[in-house]
Formats: structure tokens, C-alpha cells, sequence
């Protein structure tokens, strides 16, 4: 006679055969269904497959073959990156990024690279000076396209418009521009002392866009300058990529309100109150590349009051060479020079 105590583990027992039993035939039946859904892929995929090699034996073609597989594969994983590269070029562009207008890409534009574009920032009131450049050393009709034919250098008086805009202002500058055809009037920059620095910065966007050079420089409409002695300066530098030329300088930060030249961010610049070195602003030179990173950054570049201080910020923390051309310094004539300051 079994006591209960066997009669209960008999039933446990009996319990755990009949659970055992469920799971191996859950596990059976799963396996069975994964097995023939891979089966019916197999299938589907050896049919495909032989549709293919009838297509291509009919067509005279030979069977699609192991590197055929391969290069559709790599073929269509470049597609994909290339698609997503173009997403995000589209929003690099919409951002800021990336120019608008390429040097080349436009018809419109000379596509013939030439060695240096040079902008004369002038403003208004300023003909006389303008036309003492013109007599001195900037060349005009017939002579202004042999400097570009065989010196490969371009120079152009840069300018904005009005506050008031198309006021008697713009139109004398129109006027004497229909008749010289030595301007480049920046339409969406106002012309003010205080613009300077955003002037500046709207020629070489301007610049970079419209003409293909190996350098473009700033000069101001107060300098005289002799270009073969320039363009012979720029020769010896053209196998830098990252070139900043001028006679540099530093100079004091003025953070008493009361001054000319005071500098609201004058505690951005130390205890020592100096501005870092920078190329005086009456003639200097940058290279194609740092004009053209102007132009894809000019919306994230910041300006301070001095215009010269703010294009030499523009490329600290850059990889950039920084060159100290005495001969760029014009403030009096010495042997060797090649520009003076009137």
C-alpha cells in the first residue's frame, strides 16, 4: 500500500513528463516552421536565380557570375552613401556652409585663373583720390586688360551703397562707374565708417566668386603701389597654400569708452590689453584658400571696431602663415618699397 507522500511524488513527477513534453514540442514545432519558411526563401531565391539564367543564356550573356554579384553590391552600397552625401551638402548649403556660386560653375564668370584680384576700398567723396590712382599706377580701358592678359592681376575700387539707398550719392558713383568701369558696388552693403570690417569681408565673398586667383588683397584708396614689384613678391609665396601677407602689427586696445577706436570687447584681449598680430590694413594679402574660407564662413565671422584687427581674428586658430612684408609696410617710403601711404 503506497503511503501519500509517494502517491504526491508520483504525481509530480508525472507532472514535470507531461511539461517537458510541452516544451520539446513547442521547440519542435518552431524549428519545423523556421526550417520551412528558410526552405520557401531558398526557393524563391533558386527561382529567381534560374529566371535570370534563362534571361541571360536567351540573351547570349553569360551567367551572372560571382564579381558581377559583388560589384552590384558595392555598386549600390556607393549609391546609398552618395545619396546621403547629398543630403547633406543640400544642408550644409541652406546653413551657410558651402558657397552658393563656385569659382568656374558659372558661365557668366572667367574661368582663366590669374595670379592676384586686388579691391581698393574707397567710399564717397573720394574721386580725387580715386583719379590720382588711376594716373599713378591703375591701369584703364586697353592697359586694364593687358594687366589681366599678361600680369594676370585685377584691380577693381570697391564700394557699397548708400544709407539712403539710390540717393544722389549712388548715382555720382554710378555715374563715374558707367564711364571707368573699374567698380565693384556691393548692392547688400551699406557704405559707413562703422561697415568697414563687413565691407571687407563682402568683397572677398564677392571676389572668390566671381574670379579664380591665386591671391586677393585689400588696399586702401590712399596708396600708391607698384604692382610688377608686388606680383613678384606674390611669385615667391605661391607654393604656400595658407598665406597671410602684410607688415604686421599689433597695437593697443583702447577700453575707455571716450576714445576713437574704443573696443567694447577689450577684456576678450587679456590683461596686457594688446591686440594679437594682424597686417596693418593699408595693403595686404590673402591666399585663395583663406578667401574662399571667408566666404563659406562669413556668416559665423565676427567683427570688432578696428577692420584690421577683425580680418587677422578671422584666421587665429587657423593653419595659417602668417608673413611679415616689410616691403608691405607704407607708411614711409624706404629702399625696396613697394607702396606709400599719401
Amino acid at each position: 500500500m503506497r503511503s501519500r507522500g509517494s502517491q504526491n511524488q508520483l504525481s509530480g513527477n508525472s507532472f514535470g513528463s507531461r511539461f517537458s513534453a510541452l516544451v520539446l514540442a513547442m521547440i519542435a514545432t518552431m524549428a519545423t516552421i523556421y526550417v520551412a519558411a528558410r526552405l520557401f526563401q531558398e526557393a524563391e531565391n533558386r527561382a529567381y536565380l534560374i529566371e535570370e539564367l534563362e534571361k541571360r543564356i536567351g540573351q547570349g550573356q553569360s551567367a551572372v557570375s560571382i564579381d558581377d554579384t559583388l560589384k552590384v553590391t558595392a555598386c549600390r552600397e556607393q549609391s546609398k552613401k552618395l545619396s546621403v552625401l547629398e543630403t547633406e551638402l543640400a544642408a550644409a548649403r541652406q546653413e551657410g556652409f558651402v558657397p552658393k556660386h563656385l569659382p568656374g560653375n558659372n558661365k557668366k564668370h572667367p574661368t582663366k585663373k590669374v595670379l592676384l584680384v586686388v579691391g581698393v576700398m574707397t567710399t564717397f567723396g573720394r574721386r580725387k583720390n580715386r583719379d590720382a590712382i588711376r594716373k599713378a599706377w591703375m591701369p584703364a580701358g586697353i592697359a586694364m586688360r593687358d594687366l589681366v592678359d599678361k600680369k594676370g592681376i585685377i584691380v577693381r575700387f570697391v564700394i557699397g551703397r548708400s544709407e539712403n539707398g539710390g540717393d544722389s550719392l549712388d548715382e555720382e558713383i554710378e555715374t563715374e562707374s558707367s564711364h571707368t568701369n573699374d567698380f565693384v558696388i556691393l548692392d547688400n552693403q551699406v557704405e559707413a565708417p562703422e561697415e568697414k570690417a563687413k565691407k571687407i569681408k563682402s568683397f572677398f565673398i564677392y571676389a572668390v566668386g566671381k574670379w579664380d586667383a591665386e591671391f586677393y588683397a585689400k588696399f586702401n584708396d590712399d596708396v600708391y603701389v607698384n604692382l610688377d614689384s608686388l606680383g613678384g613678391v606674390l611669385a615667391s609665396h605661391s607654393d604656400k597654400p595658407r598665406v597671410y601677407i602684410g607688415c604686421m602689427k599689433s597695437g593697443k586696445v583702447f577700453s575707455e569708452q571716450t576714445h576713437k577706436w574704443y573696443e567694447p570687447d577689450w577684456w576678450k584681449f587679456g590683461d596686457g590689453k594688446s591686440y594679437f598680430r594682424h597686417a596693418s590694413g593699408q595693403v595686404y594679402v590673402i591666399s585663395k584658400s583663406l578667401a574662399q574660407f571667408i566666404s563659406i564662413n562669413s556668416f559665423m565671422l565676427r567683427t570688432y571696431v578696428d577692420d584690421d584687427v577683425s580680418i587677422g581674428s578671422w584666421f587665429i586658430g587657423l593653419d595659417v602663415q602668417h608673413i611679415d612684408e616689410t616691403q608691405l609696410c607704407c607708411s614711409s617710403w624706404s629702399p625696396g618699397a613697394i607702396c606709400v601711404a599719401v
